[in-house]
């Protein structure tokens, strides 16, 4: 199930302290729309708690992992795991922050860290996770904006692209409440699949408010309305 679609994006936190990674557990819980999946305090305990939880169907959407664990490198773990990670480490160097990237890891806090920086980066991601997962084909544009939404860089605007931007823009701001894609595909008389694409754009750059109202059908409908008029 795609995150956003009515379920929180799943969490497993990776720490041989248990009490950082109860502290880290605890910050995850805090910010709306995630959940922790579990703790392990070494590598071979995530790989079988996150193997668990994929047979199960609930699989981990992102682990917060450290670098220094019991039994073996908290990367050699990220590159394993069929999941997203952030890395969380006292490691300060900067060859450890370059290995950590060529495992694929998506983000990097060092320790310690106050909760705000862990809160920000989770809702990054989760802006991020938005833009892939409402989308059904990626295009250049859709994989800037996911990588915008992830580093919270600004959007740039040009030529038609942007124009086709702000008519949805104005759509949103000239509607009574929020909108769905059909709607403001039939507002702007752009197609169902261009509207998405700038939808899911904004959103990952923070510009839109997510609302989800749920159907005969039980899945959610997904409703956007900017956050400035």
């Amino acid at each position: 199930m795609a995150a956003g679609a009515g379920r929180p994006l799943s969490v497993l936190v990776v720490d041989d302290d248990f009490r950082v990674a109860s502290l880290h557990a605890g910050y995850v819980e805090a910010v709306a729309g995630f959940a922790v999946a579990g703790t392990a305090g070494g590598t071979a305990q995530a790989r079988a708690l996150a193997a668990r939880l994929a047979a199960a169907g609930e699989p981990v959407d992102l682990a917060l992992v450290d670098v220094f664990l019991p039994d073996g490198s908290g990367l050699d773990l990220v590159a394993s795991l069929d999941c997203d990670a952030f890395v969380l480490t006292a490691a300060g160097e900067p060859g450890t922050f370059r290995r950590a990237q060529r495992a694929g890891a998506l983000g990097y806090l060092v320790k310690p860290f106050a909760e705000v920086v862990l809160h920000n980066r989770l809702r990054a991601y989760a802006r991020y996770r938005r833009v892939l997962d409402t989308a059904t084909e990626l295009d250049q544009e859709l994989a800037d904006a996911a990588l915008r939404a992830l580093h919270g860089e600004a959007s740039p605007v040009r030529g038609a692209s942007g124009a086709t931007r702000e008519l949805v823009l104005q759509a949103l701001r000239e509607a009574p409440g929020p909108l769905s894609a059909a709607e403001v595909a039939a507002a702007t008389g752009i197609s169902r699949a261009t509207a998405q694409r700038h939808l899911a754009a904004l959103d990952g750059e923070g510009r839109l408010a997510l609302r989800l109202r749920y159907g005969s059908t039980g899945r959610p409908e997904q409703r956007y309305a900017p956050l400035e008029r």
